[in-house]
């Protein structure tokens, strides 16, 4: 059993299963030391996102079988780059986020503030 925990202290809850989320698609929002990204926030990405994600060097639209990856569409739940994630949210582009499959990783990189703004499950 997995001792990860979101950003609500609780224990982490998957982000998506189709397509299989996460840095060792397993569908949650895990951060191993081989994840040098910190894909810890799980999001619904939005079509604003992709574009902002695409125009930063990151095309998360076009599908990578060799490394897993079917390629997003706007609706879809992801595992993004909480740095990314951050840069989005500054210039209010943003996708909602997860709080109970978002890791707590992801508050070493952004304030809790900046995600309850941001979230589309209950706020404790």
């Amino acid at each position: 059993m997995s001792r990860d925990r979101n950003v609500l202290g609780e224990p982490l809850t998957p982000c998506c299963h189709s397509p299989k989320a996460g840095f060792y698609r397993d569908g949650f929002c895990r951060v191993g030391p081989d994840d040098v990204g910190v894909h810890s926030v799980c999001a619904i990405v939005t079509e604003e996102f992709l574009a902002f994600s695409q125009a930063q060097g990151n095309d998360l639209t076009t599908p990578r079988p060799e490394f897993g990856f079917p390629g997003l569409a706007p609706g879809d739940r992801w595992c993004l780059c909480a740095k990314r994630w951050l840069e989005a949210a500054e210039v209010g582009l943003a996708p909602p986020v997860i709080l109970s499959g978002t890791n707590e990783k992801t508050l070493d990189i952004v304030p809790m503030t900046t995600l309850r703004q941001h979230a589309m499950d209950a706020v404790h």
